[in-house]
């Protein structure tokens, strides 16, 4: 027999030994199936329902995914909600009023036995603290709406009146001196003013905009264009600072510099170069100084010098180890009852530590490294170089004042008497600060993306989407 005949009498033996699963024919059109042709024909057919995880449909767990599984999609949340585009813009202007009114809580608990000791109602410095807060509420508003050109504008007349007013404090009876520091100007009733704060505001607009217009012409490629004349002028404003004796704004604004060579893209040899000459001469100052010197004694003491010496170092100390993890409770602290001295300003930080323990100090410091992170992802994702300079210098400023103050109080630094931003008593530190905040809610608007979801935001505009996305029925009904 030939193969193809051997072939097809296998072919036909192998159909004829098989059966042929059920199928259920198609019913035609209006009739239905009996359920058990139907139900025959569906196990014919091998049609089965999906096997669903044990407990699934009960309320029961669903399939594991393993041990890593939920910090992972927990990660994968945050860091999509975080390169959103107005992520920044809400972190910075959150962190920053949550900060501000904290600090307003604190003055007032802090300072009202230091009211109460110089004769002056109990509420004597929270409500000119309340009143600087309200002015830089609206200071930080009108910097948050100034277009980007405004700032770069008004970077060359805030320099120069800011030099004015630093140079008219040291004329005699004209300037103040506030706890041995010449940097005061009397403006009236128990209102005075400190015009080195502004100076660092002043630095970072001109130096921002200094560098900004070389960067476009492709001039920082050279070390004197970097240097020349930023360096020059921030000396300048140093030796008026250091001229009052006021050695911690000096830091900060010494920061400050450093910030923006860095920014601008220094050499390591200028950068260290410049920081070397910093440091000699901040040697010099401390060293020809008793009271600096003392103050750097001071660092991590755990009791006062039998002769007094050290005194707010210690009980600083003393005030946060007392606090606990959550704290005596809001206006409990002992240590404001004349032990530390300036606990509403310089010390702040310890007083919070005693009344709201480690839970409230923590809570500080993740604000305040939630607005630096925010400031830096500013400064990051910009294409324009002014809003790059000027938003890591305010970052920088924050930042180093911040790091600078909870070290004093910690006994990590030593005391340099700077106020902590935003949080402790000063209209003349909160001011400048609140408008350099607006300043970088302002740069976080005008990344395109961010300007983009604002303007989904707007009523008009979302009533006409909503209006385009939901069609009309024939009937007229939506």
């Amino acid at each position: 027999m030939p193969a193809d005949e051997r072939f097809a009498v296998r072919r036909d033996r192998a159909r004829t030994s098989v059966p042929r699963p059920l199928t259920a024919s198609p019913a035609p059109s209006g009739a239905s199936l009996p359920d058990g042709l139907a139900l025959r024909g569906r196990l014919a057919t091998g049609s089965r329902r999906p096997e669903t995880p044990r407990g699934a449909g009960r309320g029961g767990p669903g399939p594991r995914t393993g041990r890593g599984g939920g910090p992972r999609r927990a990660y994968e949340r945050a860091r999509r909600a975080w390169d959103r585009p107005l992520t920044a813009y809400y972190v910075i202007l959150g962190s920053s009023l949550l900060i501000t009114v904290l600090g307003l809580v604190m003055v007032y608990s802090a300072s009202m036995i230091k009211a109460l000791d110089i004769s002056k109602p109990a509420t004597y410095f929270f409500g000119k603290q309340f009143l600087a807060a309200v002015i830089g509420g609206a200071l930080m508003l009108l910097a948050a709406r100034m277009p980007v050109k405004l700032h770069r504008a008004l970077a060359y007349p805030i320099l120069m009146v800011t030099v004015f007013l630093m140079v008219l404090v040291q004329v005699p009876g004209i300037g103040m001196s506030v706890n041995g520091n010449q940097n005061w100007l009397y403006l009236g009733g128990p209102f005075q003013l400190q015009p080195s704060e502004f100076g660092k505001l002043a630095l970072i607009l001109w130096g921002a905009d200094l560098l900004a217009r070389k960067q476009d012409k492709r001039l920082l490629t050279q070390w004197k264009h970097m240097l020349v004349p930023l360096v020059p002028v921030a000396f300048m404003l140093l030796g008026l600072i250091m001229l009052g004796g006021d050695m911690g704004t000096a830091i900060i604004l010494t920061a400050i510099l450093f910030g923006l060579l860095w920014l601008a893209g220094a050499p390591t040899r200028l950068f260290a170069g410049v920081l070397g000459f910093a440091a000699v001469i901040a040697f010099l100052l401390i060293r020809t100084s008793p009271n600096r010197m003392s103050r750097l004694a001071c660092m991590g003491v755990s009791e006062p010098d039998p002769e007094g010496g050290c005194w707010q170092a210690a009980h600083g100390i003393y005030a946060l180890a007392s606090g606990g993890w959550f704290g005596s409770g809001l206006g409990a602290s002992v240590e404001k009852w004349g032990q530390l001295p300036e606990p509403h300003t310089d010390f702040i930080f310890a007083i919070t530590g005693e009344e709201l323990g480690l839970a409230g100090t923590l809570s500080v410091l993740a604000l305040f490294a939630a607005l630096g992170y925010a400031g830096i992802r500013v400064a990051g994702r910009t294409e324009d170089p002014f809003v790059r300079f000027a938003a890591g210098g305010v970052t920088t400023w924050i930042t180093a004042q911040a790091v600078i103050n909870i070290g004093a109080v910690l006994g990590l630094l030593p005391i340099a008497g700077v106020p902590l931003p935003l949080f402790s008593y000063g209209g003349s530190a909160l001011l400048p600060t609140m408008f350099a905040v607006g300043l970088m809610i302002a740069f976080a608007r005008e990344d395109p993306a961010a300007k983009a979801a604002l303007a989904m935001r707007k009523p008009g505009v979302r009533w006409k989407t909503m209006r385009r996305r939901v069609k009309k029925r024939p009937s007229g009904e939506r």
